[in-house]
């Protein structure tokens, strides 16, 4: 079983999307000011995309460009933290499995921590695309806070 640290770093699991924003907000709102927190985005790698379209053509490669995008939103995402009174650092790393990137990054800063935005798929989505909420929740001991509706969490912020 991990060892869970209630006051290490909070990790933000950020994809860019308004569920990932909409998380960061009420951490922000819920959660200690000052803290140290981690905005991790989690890059997957062409080769292992399954039902990914042809890789884009680009000078430095898909991969590469996969990587470059990652480090700009982990940057997006680290500038909402500091606002919202984080201690903020950007994190872009590779992962064949987002969720397995998220546990594993969690365990290796010891993460108090783990906020993440869920996109609320159901049924049939969820079947298919599955849930890197649920799996990084189901495979962590550590403490998980997810943000479940990005329109009632964003009090008009991003509109």
């Amino acid at each position: 079983m991990e060892a869970r640290n209630h006051d290490g770093p909070v990790l933000f699991a950020y994809d860019g999307s308004d569920h990932a924003k909409a998380a960061i907000r009420q951490a922000g709102r819920q959660l200690r000011s000052g803290r140290r927190a981690i905005v991790l985005t989690v890059w997957v790698p062409a080769a292992a995309q399954s039902f990914a379209p042809a890789p884009v053509v680009t000078p430095a490669g898909p991969d590469q460009a996969s990587e470059q995008d990652a480090s700009r939103l982990a940057d997006e995402g680290a500038e909402l933290a500091r606002a919202g009174g984080f201690d903020a650092e950007p994190s872009a790393e590779r992962g064949e499995s987002v969720w397995r990137r998220i546990v594993d990054s969690a365990k290796e800063h010891d993460a108090g921590i783990l906020v993440l935005g869920t996109h609320g798929r159901t049924g049939l989505s969820l079947l298919i695309m599955g849930s890197v909420a649920t799996a990084a929740t189901r495979h962590t001991e550590r403490t998980v806070m997810i943000v479940h509706n990005a329109a009632s969490s964003l009090d008009g912020e991003l509109r």
